[in-house]
């Protein structure tokens, strides 16, 4: 089953840090919100592959957006 990575706050998205395709391990920081001026890094929960982005850097995201899915 996928794992489905939602946005934990509103904000602008200020760094993409995987693409499609790539491994990744639980823990590693898939992308970087800023929100009011502060960095808060989203992490994969578990080891997978990046299946889906559903972001991009500078769009905007409201608390609860899907932003990533990893096989």
């Amino acid at each position: 089953m996928a794992e489905q990575v939602m946005t934990q706050a509103p904000g602008n998205v200020w760094k993409v840090l995987v693409k499609e395709g790539d491994s990744v391990a639980a823990g590693d920081t898939l992308f970087i919100l800023e929100v009011m001026k502060t960095e808060v890094p989203h992490d994969a929960e578990a080891t997978g592959t990046v299946s889906k982005l559903h972001i991009a850097e500078e769009d905007a995201v409201d608390v609860g957006q899907l932003a990533v899915e990893i096989e």
